[in-house]
């Protein structure tokens, strides 16, 4: 038997599943986007906060520890006195719990933005990941739906800032106490049917997957899948199911205004309920916000097991391909409403609250497909390059770049080793640069450097086809006083980005 130790074996490289890393383009991109949002928001006189990564599992309420290890749809873990913690799963039950916490500090109606990540302890698939970033708008403090009709204006106004013209989107308004008034008008009333009527939330939740039809079984006695699964349904009568599908398949609100009123009348909610969507209306309609931009719209079910009022989602209308190559309508990338539960189960007594959540990844990718992110193309450093490695020529190399930086141009000194000029000239071809500083012994006794404008020189290099042509032009490179060099410099990159400008002109 060998003596010889076993090699270690060399750790292998591995992204965890339904997590994702970031290039810089994306992140420019989102920077860019996120920076558009937050000036909306700063114009509606709303203020940022930032809340940890971490929470007590406890506090986000939708997922209460009851194993010995709370996972379930979070990640978790106990920390060293044994409380358990779980990485936030959306921004809106950190800020409840924020609010109560701080409750007698904070000026309400408490208006606040915040934008950052959230785990999902989920199964990942093709464009569900278990991390993602929102960006969240909420008003804590204010009862009226005034508030809501607000937030609805805010984010029209947001997506229009981004560039998404009128008519390619919509914001959708529904009331959960509209709904409540259905269920009680068709005996659903009563905390012994609660059960049923959660059932009766996740059925109409399935409406844009499986449309009405397969709504309606999972209203009725229950809906088997193409694979031969079967989902139990929530158990109503015909009559019931006419009149659910009924409240989720209106069109057009105006026209069924009337037989909706007619449905709720007497329940304990449903009339209240249509009150607030008629007086949302109303505002948003005073305010120039007409149907082709915020519409009254009960097929919308987002969330109806978490909102307490009205309950609001912006939808882009334009059609992207799919994986499969169809065409799609792009949908949902946001969306919120009255959540006026969240933050009284910290206090015992009723806070109201309501607000919105954008998912940024999805909006980004719709930003892309219209072609309004991302289309600013970045200027890469500009190249100073190392022909000498002695103290005073690095000094010299490294004031030139300090000076380029200092009037507001990329820069940077070559850090790679330096004795291979060519590998130099090599990086800055790779990495895009514009112009590269050269500066060897020679220059350095003239106090002089060299500017080779690398985009010229590229574009010229296809055009002269023998060395001697090459030689004798010395394309796209000249000698400057090094006290001319910043603004010789300037002159070089306003020149290229004049013939980037005139070439789009021309296609």
């Amino acid at each position: 038997m060998s003596d010889k130790q076993k090699k270690p074996q060399k750790l292998k490289a591995r992204l965890p599943r339904g997590f994702v890393d970031r290039s810089a383009s994306d992140i420019r991109a989102v920077n860019e986007m996120t920076a558009k949002i937050r000036a909306v928001y700063e114009h509606y006189g709303f203020d940022p906060v930032e809340t940890p990564l971490f929470e007590y599992t406890d506090a986000l309420g939708k997922f209460l520890p009851d194993s010995d290890r709370p996972n379930e749809g979070v990640f978790s873990l106990q920390d060293d006195d044994e409380q358990w913690m779980s990485l936030r799963y959306d921004l809106t039950a950190p800020l409840a719990r924020h609010v109560a916490e701080n409750f007698n500090e904070i000026q309400l109606p408490y208006r606040t933005y915040r934008a950052g990540y959230v785990f999902r302890n989920e199964k990942p698939g093709p464009g569900r990941f278990r991390q993602f970033m929102q960006f969240d708008a909420d008003t804590v403090g204010a009862p009226g739906v005034q508030a809501d009709a607000e937030m609805c204006m805010m984010m029209a106004d947001t997506l229009e800032a981004l560039g998404i013209k009128r008519g390619d989107y919509v914001i959708r308004v529904n009331n959960r106490k509209v709904l409540d008034g259905v269920l009680e008008a068709i005996g659903l009333g009563g905390d012994n049917k609660a059960a049923q009527r959660l059932n009766v939330l996740r059925a109409i939740d399935k409406l844009d997957k499986f449309g009405p039809e397969g709504v309606a079984l999972l209203l009725g006695p229950g809906r088997k899948d193409e694979s031969g699964d079967f989902t139990k349904g929530a158990g109503l009568d015909a009559d019931q199911i006419e009149k659910v599908l009924f409240f989720v398949g209106i069109k057009d609100y105006a026209e069924s205004a009337v037989r909706l009123a007619e449905l709720v009348a007497g329940t304990s909610n449903g009339g209240e309920g249509v009150e607030e969507l008629n007086f949302i209306g109303s505002l948003v309609t005073s305010a120039g916000y007409h149907s082709d931009r915020i519409k009254i719209d009960p097929s919308v079910v987002r969330g109806l097991e978490y909102y307490t009022g009205p309950v609001y989602e912006a939808e882009l209308l334009f059609d992207v391909t799919n994986e499969k190559g169809e065409k799609v309508v792009f949908g949902s990338v946001g969306g919120g409403g009255r959540y006026d539960g969240l933050v009284s189960r910290f206090m015992g007594q009723p806070v109201p609250a309501t607000g919105f959540s954008i998912g940024v990844s999805r909006l980004m990718t719709a930003l892309k497909n219209l072609g309004k992110l991302g289309t600013e193309e970045v200027i890469e450093p500009v190249l100073v390059t190392v022909m000498d490695g002695d103290v005073e020529a690095m000094g010299r190399y490294q004031r030139f770049t300090q000076q380029l930086r200092a009037a507001g141009i990329r820069a940077e000194m070559f850090q790679g080793n330096w004795k291979k000029f060519g590998n130099q000239l090599k990086y800055a071809d790779r990495r895009g640069c514009p112009i590269a500083i050269i500066q060897g012994g020679d220059e350095r006794a003239e106090g002089v450097v060299q500017l080779k404008d690398l985009i010229e020189g590229k574009r010229l290099s296809g055009e002269i086809e023998d060395n001697a042509s090459w030689r004798e032009a010395r394309v796209a490179q000249e000698t400057v006083p090094e006290a001319d060099l910043v603004a010789k410099v300037q002159q070089i990159l306003a020149a290229q980005a004049e013939d980037k400008k005139r070439a789009l002109g021309n296609v």
